[in-house]
């Protein structure tokens, strides 16, 4: 599937409900439903800065694609960084880097996030689009 067909189901799985209570629930929801980190990335080296929470995120490169996995102490993090996971991983890194990511704000996440967690979200973006930089250099 493509990120864009990806951020779409994830819209639409938001556009269902209009109360943002109902939509945390979907949030939560994903945050439980991510699949494990590997313990032996839950380690400094992979927290990333600009969390108000610990976001743990790991990256493998195989096959000419980037596959994400990701955990946090937070379950709202949590759920933030399985819906990332969800649209970015499996991408090449062109795609990644290249993605606006318009579901953020076609949901209304980033207006109903504390500005401590907005900047986290925009911190797991940027190391996410750095992991495929760095793969994408590394061909």
């Amino acid at each position: 599937m493509t990120i864009q067909e990806t951020e779409n189901q994830i819209i639409d799985e938001f556009a269902s409900f209009d109360d943002w209570l109902d939509k945390y629930d979907i949030i939560l929801d994903m945050g439980k439903s991510l699949p494990p980190i590997d313990p032996k990335f839950k380690t400094d080296q992979y927290i990333i800065s600009g969390c108000q929470s610990k976001v743990w995120l790991h990256a493998e490169y195989r096959d000419g694609k980037v596959f994400f996995t990701a955990d946090s102490d937070a379950i709202i993090t949590k759920g933030i960084v399985s819906m990332l996971v969800k649209v970015l991983s499996g991408q090449t890194p062109d795609a990644i880097q290249s993605a606006d990511l318009n579901f953020i704000n076609s949901i209304g996440l980033k207006e109903h996030l504390s500005p401590t967690r907005s900047n986290g979200l925009a911190s797991m973006v940027k190391q996410m689009k750095l992991y495929a930089m760095v793969f994408k250099m590394k061909g």
